[in-house]
């Protein structure tokens, strides 16, 4: 060993997901390697896919070339007991994954030391019984909230509870998203749309009222905002509004929605939306154009279809003020109860 590190070195593991407890162990052994190996081994059924983990990997230890991420998808048996060849099906595997074959394997894991015998490497463990990090993939995904603090950013967008505010014009939804995630001490992501046409309203100086060719760039900006601020909050994002809303507006204004955008609004991962009703004054401004009493109910009726076809759970929000704080509180408490 150069300067008594190993040549190349091997972590090998699921990653499901990534967390603290394997970025302990991947930065031990990167600092006794020249060059490390990092397999993460995937199956189809697992629960994350497997290159999204590997994806995640990659970012998070992007910065330091002498770490390879390696994505291993052999549908190979999990334990010893499941299949009489277990051990030497595992060193095909590592044989035909390592570019070069590694002199050593690390581990937290008591399966460590005969693996390392079977591949013919040194094996060296690092905090067996995981006392620096006390979590495991299974504890988190069972309960992720419980186990924030071990999630690096990239996870933690995964796992995050995401709440949505929604309703037609003018029924405080930014108002009230932004109470929320300050009374709760989160993030929350306001309304791409409103800031993208205000933009365009300043650029041109003249009113920009919505074409249909705003629609996909405000279907981008917001799913983009939600992802990024997604890793910051402190396990529940709040959402001012969603793709729900922006295909609702499309096909009311146009007839039409790209067909991305109303697959990807019932795709995402929502665990409730808080509807805010129409008992509100309505208020004018240069972007809003469903003030009468009639439209309010006919675009009230569109947006709670909507809801419905996307099979969401749905908390309605009426009231003064006071009581639909009051009631968005009680909702999301409820949530993280669940949780």
């Amino acid at each position: 060993m150069a300067r008594g590190r190993y040549p190349l070195g091997m972590v090998l593991g699921k990653f499901l997901p990534p967390h603290a407890g394997h970025l302990h162990l991947i930065e031990f052994a990167r600092a006794r390697c020249e060059r490390l190996l990092v397999l993460a081994c995937s199956l189809k059924s697992e629960p994350i896919a497997g290159q999204v983990r590997a994806a995640w990997l990659r970012e998070i230890l992007g910065a330091d070339d002498g770490i390879e991420v390696i994505h291993v998808t052999d549908e190979n048996p999990q334990y010893p007991h499941e299949h009489p060849d277990f051990w030497a099906i595992w060193r095909t595997t590592v044989e035909r994954a390592c570019p070069r074959y590694p002199q050593v394997i690390f581990t937290s894991e008591d399966y460590g030391e005969p693996f390392a015998r079977v591949l013919g490497m040194e094996h060296v463990a690092c905090d067996i019984g995981r006392e620096r990090f006390p979590v495991s993939g299974s504890a988190i995904r069972r309960r992720p909230l419980a186990h924030w603090r071990f999630l690096p950013k990239p996870v933690r967008a995964w796992f995050a509870r995401r709440v949505v505010i929604t309703g037609p014009e003018s029924t405080g939804k930014s108002t009230l998203a932004e109470t929320l995630a300050r009374r709760l001490d989160t993030v929350w992501v306001p309304e791409f749309a409103r800031g993208y046409l205000d933009e365009l309203n300043a650029r041109r100086q003249a009113p920009h009222f919505v074409q249909y060719e705003d629609i996909e760039p405000i279907a981008r900006g917001q799913v983009a905002s939600e992802d990024a601020l997604a890793r910051d909050c402190n396990g529940l994002l709040i959402c001012d509004t969603d793709l729900h809303v922006t295909s609702v507006y499309s096909h009311f204004y146009f007839r039409r929605c790209p067909p991305w955008v109303d697959e990807e609004a019932k795709r995402r991962p929502y665990a409730r939306h808080l509807f805010c009703e129409i008992d509100t004054p309505w208020v004018a401004d240069a972007q809003r154009d469903q003030g009468s009493a009639e439209q309010r109910k006919r675009m009230r009726e569109l947006f709670v279809a909507e809801l419905e076809r996307g099979n969401r759970t749905v908390s309605y929000i009426r009231g003064a003020w006071d009581q639909r704080l009051e009631q968005a509180l009680k909702a999301v408490s409820a949530l993280l109860h669940e949780a």
